[in-house]
């Protein structure tokens, strides 16, 4: 009879450099992730050093420890929480506006050409004008209150919507489509199973950057007489001078669009997980 164990020592033996490979594999994202956080530590690290140090002044720039007790302090306070839930309710409005007009918009454009010689032509000319020649048009027409600013990230947040989802539609395989049609699809079906599928990926791109564009909109809006919000309480800590707590409402700002990303990547991943690529990472 063989030798059983004789036959198991070879497995074992070219076992162990896969396991090997298996735990560096694993590791190693660990590591890059790691590495990703490094380069903002030190510059936090050298910021503090340098405001120790009294090479920048306190009215200048505030230090770090001095942004993160004043953030730690509105935050007990209850007032980071209000002016943030206000911002929030601004964004999470306009943003709701500018994606339902948006997408209804690129809908006509990209289906129908038609519907593009009347819808895009209004769109490219509203598109490049800048946000601060609307506001005064924006006050007179809606008033200093609510309407103006949630008007303004509505504005913003369109046009990105609008031209990534019109050039995924426009973009879709025609080979995709005459499949389609060969297995009996209308034109409904078309757009429902094919079309619009296909254009995902495109909008989901234009959604994130409708995210940054929101906040972007919300900085500019929150400067119409805003009595609440983050944007009023950087220009509250403006006039007196107090940079540790503009620090932080661009802190929040920042962590905001991080985390706003971060929610789309994940949609994306979900919603994309057909794509091989994805599959793979």
């Amino acid at each position: 009879m063989p030798d059983t164990h004789a036959i198991s020592l070879p497995k074992q033996s070219l076992s162990l450099p896969r396991a090997r490979q298996a735990l560096a594999g694993r590791a190693m994202p660990d590591l890059r992730k790691l590495r990703r956080f490094l380069s903002p530590v030190v510059l936090v690290l050298l910021w503090q050093a340098a405001s120790s140090l009294g090479l920048i002044s306190p009215r200048t720039l505030a230090s770090p420890a001095t942004v993160i007790l004043s953030g730690w302090e509105l935050l007990l306070s209850g007032e980071l929480p209000h002016h943030l839930m206000v911002s929030l309710s601004r964004v999470v409005t306009g943003l709701a506006i500018g994606l339902a007009l948006g997408t209804g918009f690129a809908l006509v454009a990209g289906l129908s050409r038609l519907g593009e010689e009347v819808v895009d032509a209004p769109l490219q000319m509203l598109r490049t004008l800048p946000f601060l020649a609307l506001v005064p048009l924006f006050i007179l027409w809606f008033g200093i209150g609510e309407t103006p600013k949630i008007a303004l990230v509505a504005l913003g947040t369109t046009f990105p919507i609008y031209l990534t989802l019109f050039a995924g539609i426009r973009g879709v395989d025609p080979k995709l489509v005459e499949a389609g049609k060969m297995f009996g699809l209308d034109r409904r079906g078309l757009v429902r199973h094919v079309i619009l599928p296909g254009a995902l990926p495109s909008a989901l791109v234009g959604l994130r950057y409708a995210l940054g564009t929101a906040w972007l909109s919300l900085v500019i809006a929150e400067q119409i007489n805003a009595t609440s919000g983050i944007g009023f309480l950087i220009n509250d800590a403006r006039d007196f001078l107090r940079t540790d707590i503009i620090v932080v409402g661009l802190v929040v700002y920042a962590l905001l669009g991080l985390g706003a990303d971060a929610l789309v990547r994940a949609l994306e991943r979900r919603a994309l997980a057909w794509r091989p690529n994805l599959l793979k990472g």
